[in-house]
């Protein structure tokens, strides 16, 4: 996990609270909860929540069998830790620190008995999302974290440099996504969290799972995987293929490499996330593929493989430095073939820093 300044972010949490009005912040085990404190306990029936307010005060409210784990965590000197026991009301609890009423926004992640149980006991208070809030604060990368996504994109494009080295053509789906997996690892990811290996017809599904589908001559291969180091994913996709590409196939590849580029070379500040989508769905569009582009063109990362903000129509997010998400346009012909092209980017002071640099271009197998 990444050494981070735990405090700056409580206090930015608590100013940008009170900036909106909201009279406390209610985080469950989660990402948020990780990104906040350095802490992340799995997520139960007994509710553990970070409360924080307006004026910055801040307690982490655990179950007391786990107080002992709560207090190991680096930054626990920066908030008070109240344990509840089985035979307490964890939920009056919980209100007795929320102030009674006023505006709570409760994180994305947390169990829905949870916030119905709060709601019951708190029927005057007002209920939102602390997205606008904490996942605003994430999505603005720090040093550390721009670092550690550009480790694990560059450790994503050396586990392809060493699979497309190796003999693909008569090996299994699955074969080919465990050896990816393997060498995703052997490059120094902490975890491999997917390898979608998508052949032929099966490049047609953008979520395909692996099968014991046997890659063929002609076949076009989706390649799309990642995993992550110290806490922050990677994400990227090739399209390749074993012998010579088809017509269909080079053409369909030509307009999705097309279609990456102008979503790639739209990235700046001051921009609204959905004009990245707009750029490579005009390509797409203009191609003759529109109805075959069946998705957001991309979407944040960082401690989630799929955060805010996300490059779709409607996402009015205004793109800052600091800013990392993916750039993936795709075309998908069913029971025929499917193309897709991704990297990570991220917003710079003037413009966009692909993460990923191995050859987009159609990667042709022996």
């Amino acid at each position: 996990m990444l050494a981070a300044d735990h405090a700056a972010r409580l206090g930015d949490a608590a100013s940008r609270l009170a900036a909106v009005g909201g009279s406390a912040l209610v985080i469950a085990p989660s990402p948020d909860l990780r990104y906040l404190i350095g802490y992340e306990p799995m997520p139960l029936e007994r509710p553990t929540v970070l409360v924080v307010d307006a004026e910055g005060a801040v307690v982490l409210i655990v179950p007391a069998l786990e107080r002992p784990l709560a207090a190991e965590t680096g930054a626990a000197e920066l908030f008070e830790i109240v344990g509840w026991r089985d035979d307490e009301d964890p939920y009056a609890l919980i209100a007795s620190r929320l102030g009674g009423g006023g505006t709570v926004f409760v994180g994305d992640r947390i169990w829905g008995s949870h916030v119905l149980s709060l709601q019951r006991t708190m029927p005057g208070a007002a209920w939102t999302s602390a997205t606008p809030i904490v996942g605003a604060m994430r999505a603005r990368k720090d040093e550390a974290e721009l670092g550690a996504l550009r480790r694990a994109a560059a450790a994503a494009d050396a586990a392809l440099a060493d699979l497309v080295a190796e003999p693909i053509g008569g090996r299994t789906e699955r074969a080919v996504a465990a050896m990816l997996a393997e060498l995703l690892v052997a490059h120094g990811h902490d975890t491999a969290e997917f390898t979608i290996v998508a052949s032929g017809p099966n490049a047609a599904s953008p979520h395909h799972e692996p099968t014991d589908r046997r890659i063929g001559a002609g076949d076009a291969i989706v390649l799309d995987f990642g995993g992550t180091i110290d806490g922050y994913y990677s994400d990227t996709t090739r399209t390749l293929v074993v012998g010579a590409a088809g017509k269909q196939l080079v053409a369909v590849h030509a307009v999705v490499a097309e279609a990456q580029r102008a979503a790639t070379d739209a990235v700046r500040p001051g921009v609204e996330m959905w004009t990245i989508d707009r750029a490579a769905r005009t390509v797409i569009d203009d191609a003759g593929y529109g109805d075959r582009f069946i998705h957001r063109t991309g979407h944040g990362i960082g401690l989630e493989l799929h955060e805010p903000p996300y490059a779709a129509a409607g996402d009015h997010t205004v793109l800052e430095p600091g800013m990392a998400f993916s750039v993936e346009p795709g075309i998908y012909l069913e029971g025929k073939l499917g193309v897709r092209i991704e990297d990570i980017v991220a917003v710079t002071e003037t413009g966009v820093e692909p993460l990923n640099t191995s050859p987009r271009a159609l990667v042709v197998l022996d």
